[in-house]
């Protein structure tokens, strides 16, 4: 076998490292060489994931930093630490995927805004590539530092790039989204406890989240202009997978049909014939689309379910890596969803 690329995972014991671990371990060339864990360092991984145990990394010990040297850092950071660590990486000469939001945006002033912090390294936004790989795979192979997107705005793009290579009019958007609670993160808080959360379902940060100009820049990129656009996010009572409904006003086309050749030939993305569920896709690194166009209204409606830890974070951190270090873009990514 060739040589092993040696990784490390920093901020291993949150719900995006402890999936990434999962899918490496299957991995045929990688090795982790380095967790990290503030709030566990001591402890050996399986101590903090039993269900991890059998993996090559169960005996793992947690660090607070890195003693073995690695080739490539997955960081399953919160945004302010990644900001502070990527460029200090990028020094050292390592390749970096940043599963936070903090080289997502180009424009370093929406930063205080939407993450609460200043960007203090804005010369590094440009030089971030965004790791969606139906859309800018030849860049993310070439790249250094990927931007792993955000669960909403990756099941959102997959829903429309189709329709911007076909250059089909849009004038507004709506997105309507809800996501499983795993989206919050492992860290408790009062609004997700369980007797709260369970058959219950709310909308959040309605006036203002930080997906929202992920989007924006994104569509702003494909089309050169500005779209009047209304997102919406909502939690519900399931622990992983994500549904996001874009509805938008369009002339009558075959949209099945345009979506198909749109994503002919992708790995990961299916165009299906009627809606789908997001049971269909948990623990995998897949999209499942469906289009509906209401000639009443006139509005055509697409719909796009996602694993919101898989391809909406770890899987798809993942299929960048494998872009970056020229391996198959599949490798240990072609798994069939979890059921029931």
């Amino acid at each position: 076998m060739e040589q092993e690329i040696k990784v490390a995972l920093y901020g291993a014991t949150g719900y995006t490292g402890a999936e990434l671990l999962r899918l490496l371990a299957h991995h045929p060339k990688v090795k982790v060489v380095a967790l990290t864990s503030q709030s566990h360092a001591g402890k050996r991984l399986a101590q903090v994931f039993p269900h991890l145990r059998a993996t090559p990394w169960g005996d793992l010990p947690l660090l607070e930093e890195p003693e073995e040297d690695f080739e490539v850092a997955f960081l399953c950071l919160p945004h302010e630490a990644s900001l502070e660590l990527v460029p200090k990486l990028l020094q050292k000469g390592k390749k970096v995927i940043d599963l936070s939001g903090a080289y997502r945006l180009k424009d370093p002033s929406l930063y205080p805004t939407y993450y609460r912090f200043e960007h203090t390294h804005p010369h590094l936004l440009k030089e971030a590539v965004y790791g969606l790989p139906e859309l800018f795979r030849e860049e993310i192979k070439r790249a250094t530092l990927v931007a792993n997107p955000g669960c909403y705005p990756t099941a959102t793009l997959l829903a429309l790039y189709p329709l911007v290579k076909h250059r089909v009019e849009i004038d507004w958007l709506v997105v309507d989204a809800l996501s499983g609670v795993s989206g919050a993160g492992r860290k408790t808080s009062q609004q997700f406890h369980y007797p709260e959360m369970e058959g219950n379902a709310f909308a959040y940060s309605v006036d203002k989240h930080r997906h929202a100009p992920e989007i924006e820049q994104a569509i702003r990129g494909f089309l050169g202009k500005e779209v009047r656009f209304r997102f919406t996010p909502q939690v519900v009572p399931m622990v992983r997978g994500m549904m996001v409904k874009v509805y938008l006003r369009a002339e009558e086309l075959d949209y099945g049909e345009l979506y198909r050749e749109g994503y002919g030939g992708e790995p990961f993305v299916q165009v299906l014939e009627e809606p789908p569920h997001t049971k269909q896709v948990v623990g995998t690194n897949r999209c499942h689309l469906y289009c509906h166009y209401d000639r009443r209204s006139a509005i055509l409606e697409v719909i796009s379910v996602i694993d919101n830890l898989g391809k909406g974070a770890s899987s798809q951190a993942l299929q960048n890596f494998n872009l970056m270090m020229g391996l198959e873009e599949t490798t240990a990514l072609e798994k069939t969803a979890l059921y029931p």
